[in-house]
C-alpha cells in the first residue's frame, strides 16, 4: 500500500493523532532515532526527510542524540535534525539508562550537553536508572541544568546572541561551567540527597 516506511508509519501516525483529537502533547518515535541509525547523515537521510514532510506539525519527534546513549548533545546537531524533521525535537536522553547492562549505575551529574540549548528542543525526557533511588542525583542535576538554561534564557544581555554562541562553543565543559558546572550541581545533589537519606532513616519501620 505504502512506497516507503516512513509514509507508512507517517500515515499510522497522522491517523491516531487525529483519532485522539490532535492533542497537546503527542510523541512518534522513528526507526532512525539517532545519527548513527541514519544513513548516511541526519540532514541525508530519505526516511527523515519523508517523515519532515509527512508528519502533521503538531506531532513531536524523539531524537536520543549522536548515538543510542549519547555523551555528547550540541546545538549543530541539534539544528540539523529540525531542519530535515520541519520541527524541534524531543530529546530522550539515555545518558543515565542502564537496562543495557543492569551491573553498571550511573551516579554522575548532568553533563555533556552544550550551554543554550532549550530553544532548540521541544522537550528533554530522561531514561532512568533502573534503580529508582539511584536517579537522585541525575534528576537533581538535570534541574540544575534546567534552571541555568531558564537563566540564561531570561538574562537581558544574552537575549539576541545567545544561541549563536551556544552553538559556536558546542560541548566545551571549560564554557560550560560558565553558567552551569556539574560540580557544583553534584556537590548541591549530595547534600540534599543525604538529607533525604537521613530524613527516611528515622521514619517508623525503617
Amino acid at each position: 500500500v505504502f512506497p516507503s516506511l516512513a509514509q507508512a508509519q507517517a500515515s499510522v501516525a497522522n491517523e491516531v493523532y487525529r483519532e485522539l483529537g490532535q492533542p497537546s502533547i503527542f510523541l512518534f518515535c522513528p526507526t532512525e532515532y539517532c545519527s548513527s541509525l541514519c544513513s548516511p547523515s541526519p540532514s541525508k537521510s530519505c526516511y527523515l526527510l519523508t517523515l519532515g514532510q509527512e508528519l502533521l506539525p503538531g506531532i513531536g519527534v524523539i531524537w536520543t542524540g549522536p548515538k543510542v546513549v549519547s555523551q555528547e548533545l550540541s546545538a549543530t546537531l541539534l539544528e540539523e535534525v529540525e531542519g530535515v524533521l520541519q520541527r524541534r525535537p524531543v530529546i530522550w536522553d539515555n545518558l543515565y539508562a542502564n537496562d543495557y547492562d543492569c551491573r553498571r549505575v550511573f551516579l554522575g551529574p548532568y553533563t555533556g550537553r552544550a550551554p543554550g540549548l532549550m530553544p532548540r528542543l521541544r522537550g528533554l525526557l530522561l531514561n532512568p536508572n533502573c534503580e529508582l533511588q539511584a536517579n537522585f542525583i541525575p534528576i537533581h542535576t538535570l534541574g540544575s541544568w534546567f534552571q541555568s538554561e531558564l537563566r540564561s534564557c531570561a538574562h537581558p544581555d544574552h537575549a539576541g546572541t545567545w544561541m549563536e554562541s551556544a552553538a559556536a562553543l558546542g560541548d566545551s565543559q571549560d564554557t560550560q561551567e560558565g553558567s552551569y558546572s556539574p560540580q557544583e550541581a553534584l556537590e548541591l545533589a549530595l547534600l540534599d540527597w543525604v538529607a533525604e537519606i537521613n530524613r527516611q532513616a528515622l521514619e517508623p519501620g525503617r
